[in-house]
């Protein structure tokens, strides 16, 4: 995805990673709807701090000073997320996902409990 798309305010998603396993699947493709209001507990699209045109699918922790604490649901895969960067400002906050569209049937994005020690 470009770094500065058109700026529709939907988009749609492959998942690449196992980091938000058993929520989202590599493969899975999800479709966000732009926006930077959200909820601890939503699954978000962010732009990678350190990387420039890398894209995270992650779920919000909570808001800390600095931004959003991002974690993966699967951190045993190795995932890259706030614990290795810390916060993501709200400036790098690119969509809330809505769905996982494919594999069919659509399902919606399992909401999760954030354990105490990522809080």
């Amino acid at each position: 995805m470009h770094r500065y798309p058109k700026r529709w305010p939907l988009l749609r998603v492959e998942v690449a990673e196992q980091s938000m396993l058993p929520a989202l699947r590599p493969g899975d493709w999800l479709l966000a709807r732009r926006t930077r209001r959200i909820r601890p507990g939503q699954v978000v699209l962010a732009w990678h701090p350190a990387q420039a045109d890398f894209l995270l699918v992650k779920r919000a922790a909570r808001r800390v000073e600095g931004g959003w604490w991002l974690v993966s649901d699967n951190p045993a895969a190795g995932a890259v997320d706030s614990g290795r960067f810390g916060p993501v400002g709200e400036e790098m906050i690119v969509c809330r996902v809505l769905a996982r569209y494919w594999p069919f049937p659509p399902q919606p994005v399992p909401p999760v409990l954030i354990p105490n020690d990522a809080r």
